[in-house]
């Protein structure tokens, strides 16, 4: 096994340094995977052809992403085509399309059921990441936050996310100086840690103009199979419209359609 490692390791091309020929071998091979996705396999030959580089070329590109699973050739110099390695890659992306996948239809119905922006979150390296966004149905449209990465302290998703973090992880975030983003912030950790005492308690999270001036949200959270929290739905809207007083509705509405997300999940709910 260990003369199998050092031949595999061998028969790898070394990295290039860094720079202008580097950026263009990874856009070639990326390209190499896109032609094979949609022909189901190729001859070198042609894939020099498309990419217009020499066949050596060609063949250094196809050997390199040999060496890692990306692509594979059933006989010697026979035609390429997409290898197992590329299952490994997309099984990482599985959770995110399933989570959109369940929940794309729920954010829509609410969505038109509030008339308020829709959005799916997941926690990533300290930040909400945001994955998927209904827009409302009233006139007054919000940004598109789809791929944004936003803050834990100040955001409804953020408060959903951070409440159900290991002790370590959250206490690691209530330790750092938190960014005032509005006069309405909260940056005293003491009394960010009652707020998700109550996230938990009560099922849902809400930021009343934290992260944007006029801007108003409640979130739930969103639970996998386990019972673990897997992400964090959230309904905002402007402040003359998703008020104070409206906010504990909504609210609720966001919770319902959370657990139907969690239910499609395989989520089963412990009965009383």
């Amino acid at each position: 096994m260990a003369e199998a490692r050092n031949r595999t390791a061998q028969q790898r091309p070394e990295r290039p340094a860094p720079g202008a020929g580097a950026v263009q071998s990874v856009d070639r091979a990326a390209r190499v995977l896109e032609i094979l996705a949609r022909d189901g396999g190729s001859a070198v030959g042609r894939l020099a052809h498309e990419l217009g580089v020499h066949q050596s070329t060609a063949s250094r590109l196809i050997s390199a992403l040999e060496a890692h699973d990306l692509v594979e050739r059933q006989v010697e110099g026979g035609p390429v085509r997409l290898g197992i390695g590329i299952l490994r890659l997309a099984a990482a992306t599985r959770p995110r399309l399933d989570l959109t996948a369940a929940g794309g239809p729920v954010c829509e119905a609410l969505a038109e059921e509030l008339g308020e922006t829709v959005n799916l979150a997941v926690y990533r390296s300290g930040a909400a990441v945001n994955l998927h966004q209904v827009q409302g149905t009233r006139t007054v449209a919000l940004h598109n936050w789809v791929g944004d990465a936003t803050v834990l302290h100040a955001t409804s998703s953020g408060k959903v996310l951070l409440a159900h973090l290991p002790p370590a992880q959250r206490e690691t975030v209530l330790g750092t100086a938190l960014e005032r983003f509005t006069a309405r912030t909260v940056q005293d950790p003491s009394v960010l840690r009652r707020q998700l005492e109550q996230v938990v308690e009560r099922g849902w999270a809400l930021a009343e103009e934290e992260f944007e001036e006029g801007l108003n949200a409640v979130a739930a959270p969103i639970h996998g199979t386990e019972g673990e929290v897997v992400a964090a739905l959230s309904a905002a809207g402007p402040a003359y419209r998703l008020g104070h007083d409206r906010l504990p509705a909504a609210a609720e509405q966001v919770r319902a359609a959370a657990a139907e997300i969690s239910r499609r999940l395989g989520h089963l709910p412990e009965t009383p």
